[in-house]
């Protein structure tokens, strides 16, 4: 039924609209699903060209048996700040990974991403998160190091010379400079094959096409970030 719990012949109606190539947004029109339940269904059980309607079924069954099971002794939820629903926040977290998978970002990465942000201090230590995750430390600092690599996290040591992750407003300036620095580096390159491959050649015009693009898009990044932060900053100190 619209709106409730995902069916096994739902899941599979979008296995085969994963087939035809259709788009989230046709396959949850079909279905008279927001979007936004595709998205996170296919990416949480192996993406567009992994995704199996009996193994996600199978998947969803298992974390639902694993959400009534009650908690061993000693290992309490911590009780949410702010009078926060656990559940919804756990769903939100679960959401805006999806989101971050969506946009490119491999699956722990996009994890690690969506626990700093739902921190409200924004910082966790390599300990936190894999008791958070459920994970191993060494998959915390792989996926940390690809983070930082971004520029979407930097890390820090606090007193007690721990190494701390952490998230804050001046994050995605920098991803976004990072990512217009790339396309310069995407541009020297495509015209330095203008020169190899010859001037009048239609494998150079295409290079030399694709440079002039890339060269606006960049410089209208770098030229956007340096104006949003410098307006937002702005309005926050006033």
């Amino acid at each position: 039924m619209p709106g409730g719990r995902l069916t096994q012949q739902d899941r599979q109606q979008i296995a085969v609209g994963l087939a035809d190539g259709l788009a989230y947004a046709e396959i949850a029109r079909r279905l008279d699903r927001p979007t936004s339940t595709i998205t996170r269904e296919v990416m949480r059980n192996g993406g567009p060209t992994g995704y199996r309607a009996d193994l996600a079924h199978r998947a969803t069954e298992h974390r639902a048996r694993r959400r009534r099971q009650p908690a061993p002794r000693g290992a309490e939820a911590s009780p949410q700040p702010y009078g926060r629903d656990p559940e919804a926040v756990r769903e939100f977290e679960e959401t805006l990974t999806t989101v971050f998978m969506a946009s490119g970002t491999p699956k722990m990465m996009a994890r690690v991403m969506a626990c700093l942000y739902t921190n409200d201090a924004g910082c966790l230590t390599a300990s936190e998160l894999a008791r958070h995750l459920e994970v191993s430390p060494a998959s915390v600092s792989k996926a940390v190091a690809f983070l930082e690599e971004q520029g979407l996290v930097r890390r820090e040591r606090d007193d007690r010379r721990r190494e701390r992750y952490i998230v804050d407003d001046d994050v995605w300036h920098q991803a976004m400079v990072a990512s217009a620095q790339s396309l310069v580096q995407i541009t020297e390159t495509a015209r330095q094959g203008v020169t190899v491959l010859g001037q009048d050649t239609p494998a150079a015009a295409r290079l030399e096409a694709a440079a002039r693009y890339l060269d606006f898009v960049g410089e209208s990044m770098l030229r956007a970030a340096e104006q949003a932060r410098d307006v937002l900053h702005t309005r926050d100190r006033g």
